[in-house]
């Protein structure tokens, strides 16, 4: 980062001042409040605090060579957000979707989070999720000390995203003169309350920094440690789907809703060491560590409904082509209590070594590394009144409306006596496992273990050479050497009963097990039996039984990348006239060698279930290819503060790792005597999402505090990736025979992720920063600061068909936060708006499944206190914070009816207080 002196009439913020507010981190460090003291300047008046930090993004964003976004600590630390997510998506142009309540990824115009990449300190990271997209759960916001997303690309920036690259900072100590001790803690409470048995509606965070200089300054140090134990709950209703039911209305197939406890829990630890001997060399060696879990109970009833055995009352009401309103005889309720574990280590280590030559030659060497190690647990088990075909049934009232379905019954679901460990609908049938394990009657639960391992080593030469004449300030090449492995190792099970050896028998919660009653009066099914899933599997209560289908087997994949770039650039610094030039001009190219392994389903026989034997064969494919990627970047500055900014580039993003699996699973439909054969398969030939994008933008600045900007982008997407059928000749397949008299069709259609033209995305971005007293000196200490995004897509997913909405495409984004900061008394409102959006939500095993969302509109707000310079308590800040204060849910639905809501999540609000302090 570059950090410069802005002086003006009214406001000087000196280049330390700036130092500190970059240096600020979350509530609970010594730098927070480096950026508060009072540092003098003769004849100007010092802004600090979170002002300050404001001043330093739009100073930041004013000298910047791109099209910038940056946040510092002092945003991240003191807006009332649950994460660094939630924090970026305030910034113009960006917006978060929320998961189980918590903001983790981010879309940034309208693109999803797997069309952006994130740099940790300018350094590639993997990802806990299963694709490219970084979950920012894994960072504590008390480690960064600023955020830039850089919305265009420069030939240097290595790593750099289609829709815009993140680039999280944490502290440099060496860029400080002193020794910052600190320590915070926070107090969390949801006002959900404790929805499942057990579960916690409190929590806490604590964190401490260090940092120091030693040895004349040229030796420094900074430690960092956060650990985090937060709860959420949410309540959810979830439709199967709807129905098409009598006299042509539509009507809920059946419902699977719970309430769903989390337990966040997260240690993060980082560390950077720097070395100084001389004024041209720096080495900076940086480590961080981060162990997260999120550990879930879920607990609530299934209830097959017009899509089951169950019969629908003759007296229901309908309204515009949806039954509204009626009652189910003869259902057959299963209630789960599920868990859901997500257990995930990430380690991020650099070394950096930079020269600057008093010949203006200049030298860098990085090398760094990145993994995760990720493991995710879930576990399914069954109750109910009988096994399949046994035990009382309900009857089952319902309403439907745009806030979900409410529900009434008839049994009571808390009485131990009544609900048994079973399989109620009979699900699955016999299983019998490769070891000759049979579960019969039913299963009785499931268990999936995902593990996931990324990996990801990088090496970055860079030399360059300052020029002292003509429009070129410098020019810079380098060669960057990327290898990056993933893979994903599914390990499925039934479970049964293991006192289930006739497939009759049904068996009594266990005494010792049992944990209460959970409340689902939400929706309207009172209360329900709860104990621990994960606690009866220990105990022996269930089999095991290894699901034996090729399925499982096709969802393991093993992705390989090796990248290498080199780049050349030309930075320019030119008078034109009164006004000043600076930009960039570039080319980057990436020779990419990808590999990709995984299984094709081979028929083996009928097993003992009597269903098709389906194992596996190995697939292992590589394909490579070479992207050359031009890039402009100019900035013509008018001594008005007024600021043009022209960008024109070529933009990649690789492939979803998913899509690039190379797996192929297939079945047959018989019709008549013919077999038709389907299937789907991943594509290890895939090449890299390419677009064409021009950018430009006004700016206006004010006194080195505020500005106002106007923003217009297009991409034309010249290489899209979508899910096309092609046709294979059955011959290239093992395929059986399909039974006697019965042929095979001499094609097959697979569906098949593939490269084609997209088309165009185009919109405009409106931002502002404004301290009110530079327009009226009475107002100081008030200001707002927001933006308002537009996005327009044009997108083909089929060539020749309709244009379709990107993943997490929202037409309007917006946010806003209006403040009071003086004399050590902060209060701040913020709010974000997001249109409607295409969704990922999670379904069976973990597996990531798209729904249209609703907008959103989410209100959080402020206040703090910060002893002043000379008091007793010089050092601490105290702040209440409030999120979704107005309870805002998270709700998808059918297309074309609002009512007919497939999921409504509802959050609560949090409320959060706590204190830092610097010694």
């Amino acid at each position: 980062m570059h950090f410069r002196t802005y002086t003006a009439s009214k406001v000087a913020i000196s280049r330390g001042a700036l130092v500190a507010a970059m240096l600020a981190v979350m509530p609970g460090t010594a730098l927070a409040q480096e950026a508060a003291e009072p540092l003098t300047e003769e004849g100007a008046i010092i802004v600090t605090g979170y002002r300050a930090s404001l001043a330093s993004a739009v100073g930041e964003k004013r000298e910047a060579e791109q099209i910038v976004e940056s946040i510092s600590a002092e945003d991240i630390g003191k807006l009332p957000d649950a994460s660094i997510a939630e924090s970026i998506a305030r910034l113009p142009g960006l917006t978060s979707q929320r998961v189980n309540g918590r903001s983790n990824a981010i879309s940034i115009r309208g693109f999803a989070p797997d069309f952006s990449t994130t740099l940790l300190n300018g350094r590639e990271q993997t990802s806990t999720g299963d694709n490219r997209a970084v979950e920012y759960d894994q960072y504590p916001s008390e480690i960064v000390n600023a955020v830039n997303v850089y919305k265009t690309p420069m030939a240097s920036l290595i790593g750099q995203g289609l829709s815009g690259t993140v680039d999280m900072r944490t502290v440099r100590p060496l860029d400080g003169t002193k020794r910052i001790v600190s320590v915070g803690a926070r107090g969390t409470y949801t006002d959900q309350g404790k929805l499942n048995a057990g579960s916690s509606d409190t929590g806490f965070r604590m964190n401490a920094l260090y940092v120091d200089q030693f040895a004349n300054d040229t030796l420094g140090i900074a430690l960092g440690a956060s650990y985090l134990d937060e709860p959420y709950q949410v309540e959810e209703f979830n439709a199967w789907g709807y129905a098409d039911g009598p006299d042509g209305n539509r009507v809920i197939g059946g419902s699977k809703s719970y309430v769903t406890s989390t337990k966040l829990k997260r240690l993060g630890l980082n560390g950077t060491l720097q070395w100084r001997p001389s004024p041209n060399f720096t080495s900076t060696l940086d480590a961080f560590y981060s162990d997260f879990k999120d550990d879930q109970f879920k607990r609530g009833i299934e209830l097959p409904l017009f899509w089951s055995g169950a019969s629908l009352q003759d007296d229901y009401s309908a309204s515009d082509g949806l039954i509204t309103q009626g009652a189910f005889d003869d259902v057959k309720g299963v209630l789960r209590n599920d868990a859901f574990q997500r257990h995930a280590k990430l380690y991020s280590f650099g070394w950096n070594n930079t020269w600057k030559g008093d010949d203006g030659w200049n030298a860098v060497a990085d090398v760094s590394y990145s993994r995760t190690d990720r493991n995710e647990l879930v576990v399914e088990t069954y109750s109910g009144t009988g096994r399949a075909g046994e035990g009382a049934t309900d009857t089952i009232g319902f309403s439907s409306s745009s806030g979900g379905t409410v529900f009434t019954h008839l049994l009571d679901y808390a009485d131990y006596d009544l609900i048994q460990l079973t399989s109620p609908q009979g699900w699955g049938g016999t299983q019998i496992g490769p070891d000759g394990t049979t579960i019969t009657g039913g299963q009785d639960g499931y268990y999936n273990d995902r593990k996931i391992r990324d990996e990801l080593w990088q090496l970055r030469l860079e030399v360059a050479k300052e020029i002292d004449r003509g429009p070129l300030r410098s020019v810079q090449a380098g060669l960057n050497y990327t290898t990056r492995s993933k893979r994903l190792v599914p390990e499925e099970y039934f479970l049964g009963l293991a006192a289930n050896t006739d497939g009759t028998v049904s068996v009594p919660i266990p005494e010792d097990a049992r944990l209460g009653a959970t409340d689902l009066d939400y929706l309207g099914l009172g209360s329900m039996v709860s104990y621990d899933p994960v606690a009866l599997v220990d105990a022996g209560l269930y089999n095991l039984v290894a699901n034996p289908y090729g399925d499982v087997v096709v969802k393991a994949y093993a992705i390989r990348e090796k990248i290498m770039t080199a780049y050349t650039q030309a930075n320019i610094d030119a008078e034109i006239g009164s006004a000043h030039l600076t930009g960039n001009v570039g080319v980057q190219a990436n020779w990419v060698d990808q590999n990709s392994k995984g299984a094709t389903a081979v028929y083996l026989g009928t097993n003992a279930n009597g269903s098709p034997d389906i194992g596996a064969s190995e697939r292992n494919e590589s394909t490579d290819y070479l992207d050359v990627l031009p890039s402009l970047n100019l900035s013509l500055r008018f001594p008005s503060d007024f600021v043009i900014r022209f960008a024109a580039a070529r933009e990649i993003i690789r492939p979803r790792l998913d899509d690039m699996r190379a797996s192929l699973s297939w079945g047959y439909t018989v019709t008549g005597d013919v077999a038709q054969v389907t299937g789907s398969s991943g594509n290890p030939d895939l090449r890299p999402w390419r677009a064409n994008a021009i950018d430009l933008t006004f700016e206006k600045y004010f006194a080195s505090k505020g500005y106002i900007a106007a923003q217009f982008y297009w991409k034309d997407l010249k290489s899209y990736v979508y899910n096309l059928d092609v046709t294979v000749p059955t011959s290239a397949l093992a395929l059986p025979s399909p039974g006697d008299g019965i042929t095979i069709a001499p094609y097959a259609q697979l569906n098949v992720p593939v490269n084609g033209e997209g088309g165009k995305l185009y919109g405009v971005e409106v931002a502002t920063t404004l301290p009110f007293e530079t327009f009226v000196e009475a107002l100081e200490g008030f200001g707002v600061t927001g933006s308002v995004a537009y996005t327009k897509t044009k997108i083909s997913p089929v060539p020749g068909g309709a244009s379709e909405d990107l993943p997490g495409y929202s037409k309007w984004v917006a946010n806003g936060t209006a403040y009071f900061e003086k004399a050590g008394f902060s209060a701040r409102g913020s709010v974000r708006y997001r249109s409607t959006f295409v969704g990922e939500v999670s379904g069976f095993g973990a597996a990531r499944v798209r729904r249209r969302a609703a907008s959103e509109f989410i209100v959080d707000g402020q206040l703090g206190y910060e002893f002043q310079p000379g008091s007793a308590l010089e050092g601490l800040s105290l702040y209440l914070q409030g999120q979704n204060l107005t309870d805002e849910p998270f709700i998808t639905a059918n297309p074309g009816d609002a009512r007919q809501v497939i999921d409504y999540q509802s959050y609560g609000r949090r409320f959060l207080a706590g204190f830092t302090y610097k010694f």
